[in-house]
């Protein structure tokens, strides 16, 4: 079969193959079809080149000695050998095929969007590195998209010895792949296509043009992986650093893998914790092969294939069993040929539903969102309370003295009550005593200093305490944007406050008097003067001018002398809740005041942070598909 298929199909001696003629039977004018002219046999002649490798043809050479090939595959290559070359399809009819692009579905397209939204979204707020993932993941999926829908690419991967290469010339029909002794076999990556139309899918994953195949034309197999891309990866656990890199660049691009596992590396370390187990989210475009099952006794194939079931479950891959969607597990001999016809019907019914390439974005996201998901959610419920924005208000009106303006208003309001419906006499008398009396020192005052500085630490213990009610159950890099606003906010905000409390404070000048106030300063004047008429009648007849009659001046002293201290006792009862109405609007407007301050400057900010939050949150629901509503309290900015 080996000598069929590439002496037959190459058919070329070394030094035809480095000299770029045609070797002995595969000459150019019999591989020219009939009509085509010139022009045919130059595309012709040019798709050799682009399919000799130089290394497969001189060894197929030398192993047959430079005997002339078999008849007919002699006749196989004159007709096929044209189209061998996945990169040039079409080239042999003198045109390219139309590739049709892959198409998404509604809801993979929906949750694309939404990942590049998040992104988008969370690039000032996360590093480069946390997003890295989600980026490659968004550039893939776009430039999958862009690639033909018909063709799945499939790679075949697997450690040292296991057979993967020997596998991937059953499948072709031929030996495309080298097998042998010597390891690793397999240096680069070779590709496979049954059809036309992939050459844009190898150019993504590099494969040159010289290790690009086509397999044995049969016309059930053809039919059956119509649209396969098959990849023949290096070995995964090769010595040669450059195979590992090979083969972890390609598993990122392909849409499916297989892994070929043998009797005795199924359950290497390497194996389950560097690739299968990170993998676990990409089990529908899993497959799984125990090769070599031919090496094993009675029924030790079915209990080695249960061990690796049991090695897969607990790598968190899903099995596809009983219908269930998951990872195919086969066994099979690529030597003897024994489960080779069940795995390619299983490939020709994976490649038929065309629906691997977007499986394999979905399990993409999948896995971007499962490593995103620590800076989006932590489940606890988030946001800023009623609460907590009352309690800030609070501090911010108590370091700007809101409360003692306004007992400091009431007091003014009764002082000017007393003043003007106080008795004269003791009006006079509290004059006389303010004078006279200096401060006692008993309470020290304090320094308009000492009340700046405190009142700064006021305002900034207040905006520490919203930040961290704000930034509490939100992921670490949303609290830090949380905490920043407010650092942000608070600046220069003390200032503010002190310019604003002065322009809202008490007006210049005397409180304002209520509509009956001139009536208790006109009954307090009648009051004085019936103390004065009365005394003035006492002195009279005292001094004989006037009759005696002691009882009418008496009268008018005693009603003067109760009725002024009566006036004022009843006008302060009735200036007691003006006053405190008073007092209470100078506190509001500076409450009111202080808190529009504080909302524009640190409040807001946080609403931001916490809404950019909110948002990012719904998109993530929409990335993960979940679509829940997101539970993030309401923030409301607006006054009150």
């Amino acid at each position: 079969a080996g000598g069929l298929g590439l002496g037959g199909l190459l058919g070329r001696g070394e030094g035809a193959a480095h000299r770029g003629r045609p070797a002995p039977g595969v000459g150019g004018p019999a591989r020219v079809p009939a009509g085509k002219g010139a022009e045919a046999a130059e595309d012709a002649e040019d798709a050799e080149d682009a399919w000799d490798d130089g290394l497969i043809a001189r060894r197929v050479n030398e192993t047959s000695g430079g005997a002339e090939p078999h008849t007919a595959a002699s006749a196989y290559s004159a007709t096929s050998a044209p189209s061998l070359c996945a990169g040039l399809e079409g080239r042999a009819s003198g045109g390219a095929q139309a590739v049709t692009p892959l198409a998404y579905d509604g809801p993979l397209r929906s949750r694309l969007d939404a990942l590049r939204e998040l992104v988008g979204l969370s690039r000032t707020r996360l590093d480069s590195r946390t997003l890295a993932e989600a980026g490659r993941v968004l550039d893939e999926a776009a430039a999958r998209r862009r690639l033909s829908g018909q063709h799945t690419v499939v790679a075949l991967a697997g450690a040292t010895g296991s057979g993967k290469s020997q596998l991937f010339n059953a499948l072709a029909g031929v030996n495309i792949s080298e097998t042998g002794v010597r390891r690793p076999t397999t240096s680069a990556p070779i590709a496979c296509s049954w059809s036309d139309g992939a050459a844009t899918l190898l150019d993504r994953l590099g494969i040159p043009g010289r290790l690009r195949r086509r397999p044995v034309q049969q016309p059930g197999t053809d039919a059956q992986l119509r649209g396969l891309v098959l990849v023949d990866l290096p070995d995964h656990d090769s010595a040669a650093v450059q195979h590992r890199e090979q083969v972890d660049r390609v598993l990122a691009l392909v849409d499916a893998v297989i892994w070929v596992v043998d009797p005795e590396k199924y359950a290497d370390a390497v194996l389950h914790e560097r690739y299968l187990r990170p993998l676990a989210g990409h089990a529908e475009v899993t497959f799984v092969v125990l090769n070599q099952v031919d090496r094993l006794p009675g029924e030790a194939a079915e209990q080695v294939l249960d061990d690796l079931r049991r090695l897969l479950d607990e790598d968190g891959i899903a099995l596809g069993e009983y219908g269930e969607p998951g990872a195919t597990v086969l066994a099979l001999s690529a030597l003897t040929g024994d489960g080779v016809g069940e795995l390619r019907e299983v490939l020709g019914q994976f490649v038929a539903g065309r629906e691997a390439p977007a499986r394999r974005i979905a399990a993409d996201v999948d896995a971007a969102a499962g490593r995103l998901r620590s800076v989006y959610v932590t489940g606890r419920r988030t946001g800023l309370s009623e609460e907590a924005r009352e309690e800030f208000a609070d501090r911010l009106a108590d370091a700007v003295g809101a409360t003692a303006a306004g007992e400091a208003a009431e007091r003014a309001w009764l002082r000017n009550a007393n003043r003007a419906c106080g008795t004269p006499w003791l009006r006079l008398w509290r004059w006389y005593h303010d004078r006279r009396e200096p401060p006692t020192g008993r309470l020290p005052l304090r320094s308009q200093a000492d009340e700046e500085a405190t009142a700064r630490q006021r305002v900034e213990q207040a905006v520490r305490t919203v930040a961290d009610r704000a930034s509490t159950g939100l992921p670490v890099p949303w609290a830090q944007a949380v905490r920043e606003a407010a650092v942000r906010g608070a600046q220069g905000l003390p200032e503010a406050l002190d310019e604003l409390a002065a322009r809202s404070g008490l007006p210049p000048g005397r409180p304002p008097r209520p509509g009956w106030w001139p009536m208790a300063v006109l009954a307090q004047a009648s009051m004085t003067l019936l103390q004065v008429v009365g005394g003035l009648w006492l002195l009279g007849q005292i001094a004989g001018v006037l009759s005696p009659n002691l009882g009418v001046p008496v009268l008018l002293m005693l009603s003067g002398i109760v009725g002024g201290p009566l006036i004022e006792w009843s006008c302060r009862m009735a200036a007691r809740g003006p006053a405190r109405r008073y007092g209470q609007e100078a506190e509001r407007r500076l409450r009111e005041t202080s808190a529009g301050c504080g909302r524009a400057r640190v409040l807001d900010p946080l609403a931001a942070e916490l809404l950019r939050y909110r948002e990012v949150r719904e998109q993530y629901g929409r990335v993960t598909g979940a679509g829940s509503p997101v539970r993030v309290a309401e923030f409301s900015t607006g006054g009150g």
